[in-house]
């Protein structure tokens, strides 16, 4: 399995890299510091880093080609690369801003990112996989409750975006070969996008960790027909387990 996984070099992104290069996949590992996905690379088997800007045409377009070119195809893309409410607002948790409050360059930048980030690699590496005969899809997302809390604008929208773009790709793919799944941790995680401890309550983060198993899973052979799925990592393997039951492929 030849990966491309974006917003590789901490958190959420990471923990997946390390976790597909661990069960043997090729996997490049991309951020916009070259010097920080080359950094994170070196410590997975058989990884490469490349620099990627996922809101720069231009910058994604080299790096389909070098991941394209290093790996001699790209069989999964993990959209991943995003940035949190902390770029606009430090204090988001205990101090929010309401949305007539948030600097709009700042608006900008988190939807760019996160929204418009999603469908620049994906246009890009889509047409590729259709002419290969297939490939998988995954866009990382949050917690729907994430989506429409107070002072969670433009995070929010973002991701909400991301997920109606999902949608769509998984029915403009549909019984092409290309699949469009949907994962996300379901809860706060140790990423540095929420700053620790500012979850009230006795709610506790989860580690990155939990991506490993369901992002394995949507690279084996037993993921190869699973298609427009929202997989929650913190109940991935109650969801695979009912699948079964269900008598669904795995």
């Amino acid at each position: 399995m030849r990966v491309l996984l974006t917003g590789g070099t901490s958190g959420l992104g990471l923990a997946m890299a390390s976790a597909l290069a661990d069960a043997g996949a090729q996997v490049a590992v991309t951020g916009r510091s070259l010097e920080r996905a080359t950094s994170a690379a070196a410590t997975l088997p058989g990884a490469v880093g490349i620099e990627l800007d996922v809101t720069d045409e231009s910058s994604v377009a080299r790096a389909v080609d070098q991941a394209w070119s290093r790996f001699g195809g790209i069989d999964m893309l993990v959209n991943n690369a995003g940035i949190g409410m902390r770029s606009v607002n430090p204090r988001f948790m205990t101090h929010p801003q309401r949305f007539w409050e948030v600097p709009a360059a700042g608006f900008r930048a988190v939807i760019e990112t996160n929204l418009t980030g999603y469908f620049l690699v994906a246009r890009e590496v889509t047409p590729r996989m259709l002419d290969a005969g297939g490939g998988r899809i995954v866009n990382i997302s949050v917690s729907r409750s994430t989506m429409h809390r107070a002072g969670f604008v433009p995070y929010g929208p973002s991701r909400a975006g991301s997920e109606a773009l999902s949608k769509i790709m998984a029915a403009d793919l549909r019984d092409t070969g290309v699949t469009v799944n949907v994962l996300l941790p379901g809860g706060p995680t140790v990423t540095g996008m929420v700053p620790p401890g500012a979850v009230p309550g006795d709610r506790e983060f989860l580690e990155p960790a939990v991506m490993g198993p369901p992002i394995v899973w949507l690279a084996s052979d037993g993921a190869a027909g699973v298609h427009d799925q929202r997989i929650v990592a913190a109940e991935f393997e109650r969801w695979l387990r009912e699948r079964k039951a269900a008598g669904e492929a795995v």
